[in-house]
């Protein structure tokens, strides 16, 4: 369809061809709208207008309320709220400020102060595992956890740019340092107690030197060992180890056990002997004296001396034996008693007679004072 008719007159393609409705007129919808806003505002129509009036005028009270609205909105939202285990770090035009803010209700001025709020309680956490090379050129696997405080927020926010990536290569650094100093022995027996400290004294003096303001709590080795390609190999050689040290506590236990043992056995053979030798020597001394004694008694009297001593060698001649000598009175005949049969005769159950056995005793005829007769 062609702009212009016949006529000379311009047509708008967009009309209404046929009685058909066509597109909204955008001019009209824009004019009706600027004359809402100039209701709105208290404005009469403009110079153009239609219907004429005054021009475009905005009211000084409405400016007021508008900028006092703004300003509590601003101020409200300057507030903020810093829990107990918190502290906020204050950045003023993007500089830090040196104090930082406690708990509690605080106030900064919004858009001209930002608060980053920093935990310096919650105990963090970060698990490493690594592969390390240790002094004498093995490979063992390391699985450790860190667990870590923000102890300076100020520095942990401005110092460092990724705080636990900065963990996590000075973590790395300090096993390296701390197993390639070590054999592989040392670090996976006795030695991995002594690890986790070694690793948490170093891992603290880096982080120190970058300005984290992290403080390490505590360094928790989960587990060390060799890499999974060979730990059947050093499953076997762990078990010979332990069972070498169990064979020497048994040897060391038995050696505890029979050593005393045998100590106090030779302490009770040198005791005997002592007192033996001991008793032996008192007893000759003893010996010696009574015969010096008696020496000096049997120049003074030696019969009655002599007689003395006979009577007390047949007491203890005649106190093992179990026949007993009866001196009969009259004349020169000993009467011999067999205690011992008359005993044994009892026990058989035979009645306990002593006229046959004193029959048979003199039946062996007359024994002279001071002998004994013979069964």
């Amino acid at each position: 369809m062609a702009w212009n008719d016949n006529d000379g007159r311009k047509r708008d393609p967009w009309a209404n061809q046929g009685g058909e409705k066509g597109p909204p007129d955008l001019d009209d919808a824009f004019r009706k709208l600027q004359g809402q806003l100039k209701g709105m505002f208290g404005g009469g129509g403009g110079s153009g207008s239609a219907g004429g009036g005054k021009g475009f005028r905005i009211s000084p009270m409405l400016i007021l309320l508008l900028v006092g609205v703004l300003v509590v909105v601003w101020f409200a939202f300057g507030w903020y709220q810093v829990d107990a285990q918190e502290r906020g770090v204050v950045f003023r035009f993007g500089k830090v400020q040196e104090a930082t803010k406690g708990p509690g209700l605080n106030w900064n001025p919004p858009i001209v102060d930002k608060v980053e709020k920093v935990n310096i309680t919650r105990v963090h956490s970060s698990q490493h595992q690594q592969d390390m090379l240790t002094e004498d050129e093995n490979i063992v696997k390391v699985n450790l956890v860190v667990q870590y405080v923000v102890e300076d927020p100020i520095s942990n926010l401005i110092h460092i740019r990724d705080p636990e990536l900065s963990l996590e290569h000075a973590t790395e650094s300090a096993l390296r340092h701390v197993v390639g100093s070590s054999n592989m022995d040392a670090v996976i027996t006795e030695g991995r107690e002594l690890l986790g400290d070694d690793v948490q004294a170093r891992l603290q003096t880096y982080l120190d030197r970058y300005l984290t303001g992290i403080r390490v709590r505590e360094v928790n080795i989960d587990s060390v060992g060799p890499p999974e390609e060979v730990q059947e190999a050093f499953d076997d050689v762990q078990k010979s180890k332990e069972d070498q040290i169990r064979t020497v506590n048994l040897a060391n236990a038995h050696a505890e056990q029979v050593v005393p043992e045998a100590r106090g056995e030779a302490a009770k053979i040198i005791e005997s002997a002592t007192a033996y030798r001991d008793q032996v020597i008192a007893r000759a001394q003893g010996e010696a004296d009574r015969f010096t004694k008696l020496l000096v008694e049997y120049q003074a009297a030696k019969r009655v001396t002599k007689d003395r001593l006979y009577i007390t060698a047949m007491e203890e001649v005649l106190q093992s034996t179990p026949k007993v000598l009866v001196d009969v009175g009259s004349g020169n005949n000993l009467l011999l008693l067999p205690l011992d049969q008359l005993l044994r005769n009892s026990q058989i159950g035979g009645p306990l007679s002593l006229s046959g056995s004193i029959t048979d005793t003199l039946g062996q005829g007359n024994l002279p004072r001071g002998q004994s007769g013979q069964r």
